[in-house]
């Protein structure tokens, strides 16, 4: 059996998140592959993350699971959470035992109890002074992530936020608000037809993302696009 290094791993997951920078990128899909190669990569089973709308609000834009997706809309809706201190204050926030470190949290507390996770380590995506979201790292163990972990999901982070930003976009706040619209946009059609794709397949919410996603790479479409394909009923999936 071949061993599998570290270092190939972490290369593996660079490489894949920069893939998805090629040409007119979308920004869901980068988003999305953010989280998935932090799972794959970090020690933790499911993540979320929450990105500023141009009125200043966090969003929940992209999770590896529906239980982490209603983990972050509690908090963004709470208005408070590990995630959104990541957010405010441009620093990691980990709490290594939710049930016993949480308290001064208690709608995510509850919330990420409930969804069986027991630990969180909130990284903010920040370049420079400005601080676009947060990227929540959930686990179903008590304990802290080891350092190598931390700073590996802290430089993913920074690679997703940078490609959302880019130089221009850190000087231009209309372009990056207008980005930012046009992703929360995308994520309302996506949401919509994940519903479509589950009701007319009888598939959970994963699946039925999973089959949109693969359908807009197939087809060289932005996911949004494909979503309302969905919607009208022009494609079935």
């Amino acid at each position: 059996m071949t061993t599998v290094s570290r270092a190939w791993q972490v290369s593996s997951a660079f490489v894949k998140l920069t893939d998805t920078l090629v040409g007119e990128y979308d920004v869901l899909d980068v988003l999305h592959t953010l989280v998935e190669v932090s799972v794959d990569l970090l020690d933790a089973e499911s993540a979320g993350l929450l990105l500023v709308d141009p009125n200043g609000e966090l969003q929940v834009l992209a999770s590896t699971s529906e239980e982490s997706q209603l983990v972050e809309i509690l908090q963004s809706q709470a208005g408070v959470g590990p995630c959104i201190d990541a957010f405010r204050t441009g620093t990691v926030v980990t709490i290594s035992d939710i049930a016993t470190e949480g308290s001064q949290y208690p709608e995510f507390q509850a919330a990420a109890l409930s969804q069986g996770f027991h630990s969180v380590h909130a990284i903010p995506m920040r370049v420079r002074p400005n601080t676009i979201g947060a990227l929540n790292l959930f686990r179903k163990n008590t304990g802290r992530l080891t350092e190598e972990d931390a700073a590996i999901g802290q430089a993913l982070a920074d690679v997703a936020t940078i490609s959302i930003l880019q130089e221009r976009t850190v000087r231009e706040n209309t372009v990056v608000n207008e980005q930012l619209q046009r992703a929360l946009n995308s994520r309302i059609l996506i949401e919509q037809a994940k519903g479509v794709i589950a009701q007319r397949s009888q598939v959970n919410m994963n699946e039925a993302f999973n089959r949109l996603r693969a359908y807009a790479r197939s087809h060289n479409e932005l996911m949004h696009e494909s979503a309302e394909k969905v919607i009208s009923s022009t494609v079935q999936l």
